[in-house]
């Protein structure tokens, strides 16, 4: 019997609930897996040092590391109406962030970028200081005057109110109305060496956990509420419902054009080195 793969992902809602068939065995065929959870920033880490089989990273960071990974076609974030935020104790303009902190969850993140493209069209000068912290940590940065904005991700767009924050801009939106596209968030990728035929066989898996997920919501349930850090459950819900989606069972055409249309447009401002024509395909 073949040693598990070892995987890493975020313990946030949609992981756990696309994974949660497939790391409890349930998925026929598939691969034992061998999880290992952590929030994207580190998972980010990992695929740079090339540390684990299979990780769910950040789309931004794929220009570093698709050398060493392939993107797998499934089991990632992609949507609509479900960008990150840009959060302030005020209400105020974009251009007020002219020169001000902003804390960011990583600055290889795709949140990162399209708060990159996003502030070089709407905030005249540029912002001031970025500072890295947890997501978990921002909302009470901001909230305590350590920073004057920050940049969320995740469940804090259904929470940031009880913090009395006030959203200055949804990067998201901001992507969509320019490009027609998807936004692109977290991917799921796999070691080339593990070889095409396996690399096809974990993109099965995938699709079929996340299937197995939508079928019968319930099964999931206890992983996702046993990681969610303490999530009201509703919350988690509205979590699922919005990162997992069509593009989670497959990228298609659009999911693709929205990779590569965020990734040109970020080599193009320097932000992430440019990809090859050939970086996104997969096996």
């Amino acid at each position: 019997m073949s040693e598990p793969l070892k995987i890493a992902y975020s313990p946030c809602p949609n992981d756990t609930f696309v994974f949660d068939a497939w790391a409890h065995g349930r998925v026929p065929g598939a691969p034992a897996l061998d999880v290992t959870f952590a929030d994207i920033d580190i998972t980010n880490g990992m695929a740079e040092r090339g540390e684990f089989d299979v990780l769910k990273v950040s789309y931004a960071v794929l220009p570093w590391v698709l050398e060493e990974y392939a993107l797998l076609p499934c089991g990632g974030a992609l949507g609509r109406g479900c960008g990150p935020l840009v959060l302030t104790r005020e209400p105020g303009e974009a251009a007020g962030l002219a020169g001000k902190t902003i804390a960011v969850p990583s600055e290889r993140s795709t949140a990162y970028l399209l708060f990159r493209l996003w502030a070089a069209a709407e905030v005249p000068g540029g912002v001031g200081e970025v500072v890295v912290m947890p997501f978990h940590e921002i909302m009470p940065a901001v909230r305590d005057g350590k920073v004057d904005a920050g940049l969320v991700i995740h469940e804090a767009r259904f929470t940031y109110q009880h913090y009395r924050l006030h959203c200055l801009a949804d990067m998201g939106q901001h992507w969509e109305s320019t490009t027609g596209l998807p936004i692109p968030l977290g991917a799921i990728i796999a070691k080339r060496s593990l070889g095409a035929a396996r690399l096809r066989e974990l993109a099965q898996a995938a699709r079929t956990s996340v299937q197995m997920a939508w079928d019968d919501p319930e099964i999931s349930r206890p992983y996702v509420l046993e990681h969610a850090q303490e999530m009201d459950p509703a919350v988690a819900d509205q979590h699922i419902g919005l990162y997992v989606n069509e593009f989670t069972a497959g990228l298609g055409e659009d999911g693709y054009a929205a990779v590569r249309g965020l990734l040109t447009r970020a080599a193009a401002e320097g932000l992430v080195p440019p990809l090859g024509p050939e970086a996104l395909e997969f096996a």
